[in-house]
């Protein structure tokens, strides 16, 4: 997982030259990498306890421990030296998935409100297109930004709190407000994390066009 903030120098065209990761690129069988693994597992188990067996307060748990394994897997890897390409590839991966998975089963259950939904996945949305633009002129997908990284931590948070409130009715008062108190600060953050990468690829984009000009 990359831990430090993303600058316009970062990017690193793709090919032979690219610089690699620090650490151990080429290791598979890691902790940090297990962990996400197991993540990546948690995903389908979440969805079947909320939407088939329809028990709440498990998927609450499971919700819960896939959020705070995203912050896990990065200290293990920081602590052990085992930062690989892979596990800066899965990391990601397995945040959208939980964010993704997490957003459709809410909605489903009413929840959260599908206007939300929308505003997180137009970002996504969003950011897809722009790492097409990236790679269109040989540049790789970007360090994660802090903010990014800030943005998925409290959404991340506010999920499983949000769950919590519509599972026990006795904590819908206080879990709801605190729910929805990371969720919106989270979405704000999360776009905002998504305009600065878009102002990074804007200035890689023209700097590539200045260099094509001079030569």
């Amino acid at each position: 997982m990359s831990r430090r903030p993303a600058r316009a120098s970062d990017a690193q065209p793709t090919g032979d030259a690219a610089a690699e990761p620090v650490g151990s690129p080429g290791r598979i069988l890691t902790v940090p990498n297990l962990i996400s693994f197991v993540r990546l597992l948690g995903v389908p188990l979440f969805l079947y306890l909320l939407l088939v067996a329809e028990q709440e307060v498990t998927a609450v748990v499971v919700l819960a421990v896939g959020s705070l394994s995203d912050w896990v897997d990065g200290f293990v890897a920081r602590r052990l030296g085992q930062v690989s390409r892979l596990g800066e590839l899965l990391d990601p991966v397995a945040d959208r998935l939980y964010i993704l998975a997490t957003l459709v089963a809410l909605t489903v259950r009413d929840v959260v409100p599908w206007q939300f939904t929308v505003a997180l996945l137009a970002r996504d949305v969003l950011m897809t297109a722009n790492l097409a633009v990236l790679r269109r002129y040989g540049y790789r997908p970007p360090p994660v930004h802090y903010l990014g990284k800030t943005a998925t931590f409290v959404l991340l948070a506010a999920f499983p709190v949000l769950l919590l409130a519509a599972a026990v009715p006795g904590a819908a008062a206080v879990a709801g407000a605190v729910g929805w108190g990371l969720a919106l600060w989270g979405l704000g953050l999360y776009w905002l994390a998504g305009g600065l990468y878009l102002i990074q690829t804007a200035r890689l984009v023209r700097a590539r066009f200045a260099r094509a000009e001079v030569g």
